[in-house]
This record gives structure tokens, C-alpha cells and sequence, in this order.
């Protein structure tokens, strides 16, 4: 039993069967089964159902895809692709696996962010190398 001072896992889900048009932001994890049309935010893992259809944005720390994924899909951590997936858009994951038989159409970035720099931070650098030197 829990006491009110233990937490229990939070899990956000939408139902095989139901359409959902608009955007879903939780700090749980998130499993779709059915239909969802615009974006997706979670601080938690977001799972995709081999039923599950989602047209949009998402952003998580990691995701699990069985289903079909027309969207931008950022994971700061792991992104699978498990073989019912058929994915169509970009990717941007520190980590990748994608199992044989998924289906991955467009463009993919992993590992860190990198950041361009700027004409005034390169030249700040430039100047305390010359003073080291």
C-alpha cells in the first residue's frame, strides 16, 4: 500500500479507438494507442503502440515506436524503432536502435548538440589563445 508521501508512476495514455487533436504536455510517461494530431512533450518516456498513429512534434527523454509516426521526434536519450514502426520525418536522438522490418523515411542527427558559434565568441576565443600562447 502507499503511504500520500510515495509517489505512484505517472502514465498518460490515449486509448485504440480514440482521436485526440491538439497538445499533450506531461511530466509522466505517455503511451498512445490511438490517434493523436499535434504535439507531444513529456520529461518522461513516450510510448508508440503498433496501433498508435501521431502527426506532429514530439519531445521526450526517451521513446518506444511500434506504430506509425508522421512527426519530428527529438529524444534526449534513446529512440527505438521497433520492426512494426513506420516512421516519416526527422529524428534527432542521443541514441538510435532500430529493429529489421521498421520503416524510417527522412532525416536523422544523434549524439550531443552541438552549438555554432558566433563572429563575436570565436574571436573572444581566438584572443585568449593568442594571450596563452
Amino acid at each position: 500500500m502507499l503511504r500520500s508521501t510515495e509517489k505512484k508512476d505517472e502514465i498518460n495514455s490515449i486509448a485504440s479507438g480514440s482521436t485526440l487533436t491538439g497538445d499533450l504536455v506531461s511530466s509522466g510517461d505517455v503511451r498512445i494507442d490511438g490517434h493523436l494530431k499535434g504535439s507531444i512533450t513529456t520529461k518522461g518516456r513516450l510510448v508508440l503502440g503498433e496501433s498508435g498513429i501521431v502527426d506532429g512534434q514530439i519531445k521526450c527523454q526517451t521513446a518506444i515506436i511500434a506504430g506509425q509516426l508522421k512527426a519530428t521526434i527529438n529524444t534526449e536519450e534513446l529512440l527505438t524503432l521497433k520492426s512494426t514502426a513506420k516512421l516519416s520525418g526527422e529524428i534527432v536522438a542521443g541514441q538510435l536502435a532500430i529493429e529489421p522490418g521498421a520503416v524510417f523515411t527522412g532525416k536523422c542527427s544523434m549524439g550531443p548538440v552541438i552549438k555554432k558559434m558566433t563572429k563575436g565568441e570565436t574571436s573572444r576565443l581566438e584572443k585568449e589563445n593568442e594571450k596563452s600562447a
